[in-house]
């Protein structure tokens, strides 16, 4: 089975901008380029999930969300650097339509990670969930994982909250140079 790092997207891969989805308005957060790098040539995959209410409130579409998934990943490729796989949950309870369903991809709730794990071969129990969030490192622990709160986003604010069972690192590529 294989090891992986499930990455958070906002607030720990980009500066956290409230729902997110035009390309002119990303920005990585500095460092997660050669973060990434870091952990793709230590042979661990590299799997974001993420949760895009944005979807299900009608503020863009599933194409606007993976558009903006491709423009990061050829941001990346500029230095190096890739994610293996991109998961979101389009999903939440007040959403609209189809997307105000219950679902058991919604972090906290670890079903991301999961179906990652089915469709990879990964070895959730030596895999590692970094974050910023509260529901990210509930996520990771629900699924089995090795927890990482950064401090970036909304890390700081976050932390008091979160599991006595998580590390904390001041952002990405600090606690990536931990785990390799």
């Amino acid at each position: 089975m294989k090891r992986a790092v499930f990455l958070d997207r906002d607030g720990t891969i980009n500066v956290e901008k409230d729902y997110l989805y035009r390309i002119a308005d990303f920005e990585f957060i500095a460092g997660v380029p050669e973060a990434i790098k870091i952990l793709n040539r230590a042979g661990i995959m590299v799997i974001v999930v993420t949760n895009q209410s944005g979807v299900a409130r009608g503020y863009y579409t599933e194409d606007d969300v993976e558009i903006l998934h491709r423009h990061i990943a050829s941001e990346l490729e500029r230095t190096g650097a890739y994610i293996d796989a991109w998961l979101f949950c389009p999903h939440h309870p007040s959403g609209r339509d189809s997307y105000a369903l219950p679902c058991n991809c919604r972090k906290p709730l670890p079903g991301m990670l999961k179906e990652a794990s089915r469709r990879y071969n990964i070895d959730l129990h030596n895999s590692a969930m970094i974050g910023d969030k509260r529901a990210d490192i509930e996520a990771g622990l629900a699924a089995g994982c090795r927890t990482i709160l950064v401090r970036t986003g909304y890390g700081r604010e976050e932390e008091p909250h979160v599991s006595h069972q998580a590390i904390v690192f001041d952002d990405l590529l600090s606690a990536v140079k931990c785990i390799v």
